[in-house]
């Protein structure tokens, strides 16, 4: 089965301290990798440097106490979503400020999560959902296109039937 091989997991994160628990969640660095950001520009162009094909890109932002800056991170959700659009997002929430953060970021996120002892449960939960989901367009993909040989070939085969029927009827 030939799926998702490589998963990048891109932090926002302002302290680097929840980026170490990501880490030690996501241990196997064959199957993720991640890194790390203080800056959102340094973000984005981490997201216009991975040009892989078949590996699915997660951005785990986690958005500050403040709630002047939800506008900011709208924005970037924006421009992550420009820069790649099959990117997952997951936004790692205060819990005090998450009905204001669902209300101001309403688009182009998978997953809200609040910021808590379980977060990195929810998160590992919320990257398998989205690797699952990459899997299945994939697969779906896949599928459409051996349908459509499979109906070219029969109707060939039709064809051909056909034309034999009319060119050579003693054979029928």
């Amino acid at each position: 089965m030939a799926g998702i091989k490589m998963t990048y997991l891109l932090c926002l994160d302002d302290h680097r301290n929840f980026t170490e628990e990501v880490r030690k969640r996501f241990s196997d660095g064959s199957r993720y990798r991640i890194e790390a950001f203080h800056a959102s520009q340094d973000l984005i162009s981490g997201f216009r440097r991975e040009k892989e094909k078949n590996v699915c890109k997660v951005a785990i932002i986690c958005v500050p106490d403040s709630t002047e800056q939800l506008g900011m991170i709208d924005d970037l959700t924006i421009e992550i979503r420009k820069a790649d659009p099959s990117a997952g997002m997951v936004l790692l929430i205060p819990p005090e400020k998450m009905d204001e953060a669902r209300k101001a970021i309403r688009f182009n996120i998978d997953a809200y999560v609040p910021r808590n002892s379980n977060a990195v449960l929810r998160i590992h939960n919320a990257v398998k959902k989205l690797i699952s989901e990459q899997n299945i367009m994939i697969f779906r993909k896949r599928r459409n296109l051996s349908l459509y040989v499979l109906l070219g070939f029969t109707i060939l085969v039709v064809l051909l039937v056909l034309i034999t029927r009319l060119k050579l009827p003693q054979y029928y």
